[in-house]
């Protein structure tokens, strides 16, 4: 299911494009989205948005990846600024290979990582190839 059958107050349903999306979108309308690579290979889809509580910003996505039927399924928190709306397809993109995304750190649903510690966070930065907001001067 994507962002437009999510929708349930219609903000994407303008036929002149007014409405907030795609530049500005209910966060509700992208869980469950799917995560695509560039190779169009399907790296699973979105579980979670996790919002920076301190600054209000999204810090990452939470993805899912393998298993079946939610047994075996690994999660993965991406750092949002890794991944790119398709507004074509109605998907994320995301530039990582899938053998890549399935030797990337993740967890499973019992046990999830101290997302607000820095050390954690600056290791899947530097996986996905992202900067923390904290490095990056505000505007």
């Amino acid at each position: 299911m994507n962002y437009q059958e999510r929708d349930n107050y219609g903000m994407y349903k303008g036929t002149r494009g007014d409405g907030p999306g795609p530049a500005l979108m209910g966060a509700n309308t992208l869980v469950g989205n799917d995560v695509y690579n560039q190779q169009d290979e399907d790296l699973g889809d979105v579980k979670e948005i996790m919002l920076d509580m301190s600054t209000g910003r999204v810090s990452y996505a939470v993805l899912s990846f393998g298993g079946f039927l939610g047994m075996g399924e690994k999660l993965f928190a991406v750092p949002w600024d890794a991944l790119t709306l398709d507004t074509v397809n109605k998907r994320f993109t995301l530039n990582v290979q899938k053998d890549k995304l399935a030797d990337a750190p993740g967890f499973d649903k019992d046990h999830w990582p101290d997302m607000s510690d820095q050390t954690w966070a600056k290791g899947i930065h530097d996986y996905y190839g992202t900067k923390p907001y904290s490095t990056i001067a505000s505007i």
